[in-house]
């Protein structure tokens, strides 16, 4: 028997055991936590649990399990809410009331439900792993494929007829190469820190289009791509959250609240209820699922609540569904990994982190990538990250291994977020890596012009942010006017075109072609004020014709699905700058 020799918060360790291994689950204490085999030596067995460890104490036993922690994948899923460790917080309230019961074991998938199963594979046919034999209406956005696990391949000996089923009922029996039949149900088992196989890796070639300008203009994701949103205190990193993830294009959203406020927690789970799907009028709940982990809860369960996101994403990839991960925030993942370390005296390397940080890091954002599945269908994992970086400093550990390891960079700027600019992304210290590799596509599908005027818009606010040193010493009097050209267009790029009103139902959500159109728009007014300044003609008279705030509008004036109206605007600048005597 394997008793606990001592105790230090989520840390335990038992004495002179022999039979544990590296990453396996445990069950500690009459409660029964749940807990993972962290460090193996002679002397002592290390092992986190996930629970909260008041009321444990010295001689209680340990049962080993000869498993790692694993995830139920089956349909039920989507819609639902779990905590670090996959246990559904609306059955635990049900059962409990609102605070989880240490040890409480609750099965994670609705075991007397029946769901319409419908069979599409025949006895006799022969299938591997990542085949699908059957499909099952999860919700009504969604429809779950049901698939041969890995590692198996056979015939089909016995097959049941489409119709309704439990979960574990069995629905396959598969022969393999050496005789042997396995019984296949809804359900599969799946470690949580073991990256899910796939055929093979593609190139990331197609953007992940959000409807907010700043990000599909000037710092676009590709699918399978990853982002990192690093931001001080009110900046708007989970409204941006929210809103990509209502709007990307993504077919499936897991959203990971790690480590986050109680009361924020609960507002993005009431928020996420409360949502309309645009592209089909349904609940947004229908094709999302969320991961629920407080700054309140087990610290050992927030680095659980992160690999319980990505596994679950990567489950519904080999479907050949492309899924976002939207992970909030990584900074209390990283705090957490560190209170673990310092309780296990490991050599603490930069600001007390453990060293092993970037590793952790990259083992995380590498598990996004576009990929061709075992069943040859085509699926994606797209990664946002937040970090919440302590008073807004980029410099420190978690922001800079990050963006080793990411290949967009979002930040967000608070004095931006203070004027109500949304969303608050700095734009000249934010970047995108995926240019090269998604100019193709939106050569092919929006415009070949519309990186060119992208390129246009990063020169004006590169040089506007030259001149504003100049203005913040002297004053924007004295400047000629040419420059003074050069700061009121870039005010109708910031103020028309890079903020976006979330609650405008014109400008929450803007298509690509109409992105253009704007860009397009707001140069044409430049070309033709910078030829007014050369023949001599006054700045001050080009304002006073209003025509720059006009354009400003267009984002509210301009209907999404009318684009005609913008050959009006052309007309309207001509016409403006034409008065000009």
């Amino acid at each position: 028997m394997n008793l606990i020799h001592s105790i230090n918060g989520p840390v335990i360790k038992v004495k002179n055991a022999t039979d544990f291994k590296i990453l396996e689950m445990v069950y500690v204490g009459k409660k029964k936590l749940l807990g993972e085999v962290i460090s193996v030596s002679n002397d002592f067995t290390v092992i986190q649990v996930y629970e909260s460890t008041a009321g444990l104490k010295p001689g209680e036993e340990v049962i080993n399990t000869g498993e790692p922690i694993s995830l139920d994948l089956g349909p039920g899923l989507m819609g639902n809410i779990f905590d670090g460790i996959q246990r559904p917080l609306n059955k635990i309230k049900e059962r409990d009331g609102n605070f989880i019961v240490p040890g409480s074991s609750i099965e994670t998938l609705d075991s007397k439900k029946e769901w319409q199963v419908n069979i599409i594979r025949k006895v006799g046919e022969t299938i591997s792993q990542g085949d699908i034999f059957a499909d099952v209406p999860e919700t009504e956005l969604i429809t779950h494929k049901l698939m041969v696990p890995y590692g198996l391949k056979g015939e089909i000996k016995k097959i049941c007829k489409s119709g309704k089923y439990k979960i574990n009922d069995v629905l396959l029996e598969l022969e393999d190469q050496l005789g042997q039949t396995h019984q296949l149900t809804m359900i599969q088992r799946w470690p949580i820190k073991t990256a899910r196989q796939f055929k093979r890796r593609l190139t990331l070639s197609e953007p992940l289009i959000s409807g907010q300008r700043v990000i599909d203009t000037l710092f676009p994701i590709a699918k399978g791509g990853t982002a990192a949103v690093p931001g001080g205190f009110g900046t708007g990193k989970t409204m941006m959250q929210h809103q990509f993830a209502k709007w990307c294009d993504a077919d499936i959203i897991v959203y990971i609240g790690c480590g986050e406020r109680g009361n924020e927690m609960t507002q993005t789970l009431e928020e996420f209820k409360e949502l309309i799907d645009p592209k089909s009028n349904k609940p947004l709940i229908d094709r999302t699922i969320l991961i629920a982990n407080t700054s309140n809860m087990p610290v050992a369960a927030r680095e659980a609540s992160i690999y319980t996101g990505i596994t679950l994403a990567e489950y519904y990839r080999d479907m050949g569904y492309h899924v976002a991960v939207m992970a909030d925030s990584t900074s209390r993942w990283a705090e957490a990994l560190r209170e673990i370390s310092g309780r296990l005296e490991e050599m603490p390397a930069e600001e007390g982190f453990p060293a092993y940080l970037p590793s952790r890091l990259s083992e995380f954002y590498e598990r996004a990538g576009y990929v061709e599945n075992f069943n040859k269908s085509f699926g994606s994992v797209s990664i946002v990250g937040a970090i919440s970086p302590q008073g807004s400093d980029f410099s420190e550990p978690v922001t800079q291994n990050t963006k080793r390891f990411v290949r967009c960079f979002w930040a967000l700027d608070k004095e931006l977020a203070y004027t109500r600019h949304y969303s608050a992304i700095n734009w000249n210290i934010s970047y995108s890596e995926y240019i090269n590799e998604l100019s193709k596509w939106f050569n092919k599908n929006v415009g070949v012009n519309f990186f060119l005027y992208r390129q246009q818009f990063i020169s004006l606010l590169a040089e506007e942010n030259k001149l504003m040193e100049i203005v913040k010493l002297i004053g924007k009097d004295v400047l000629p006017d040419d420059q003074k050209l050069v700061l009121e267009i870039c005010r109708v790029i910031r103020v028309g075109y890079l903020q976006q009103n979330a609650f405008h139902k014109e400008d929450t959500y803007v298509p690509l072609a109409k992105q253009l159109k704007m860009m397009e728009t707001i140069l044409y007014l430049n070309r033709r004020a910078k030829n007014i300044i050369k023949e001599g003609k006054a700045f001050s008279l080009l304002v006073n014709t209003k025509i720059f705030e006009k354009v400003i509008k267009i984002k509210y004036d301009v209907p999404n699905n009318n684009l005609q109206i913008f050959d009006d605007y052309f007309k309207l600048i001509d016409d403006a700058l034409n008065s000009i005597k």
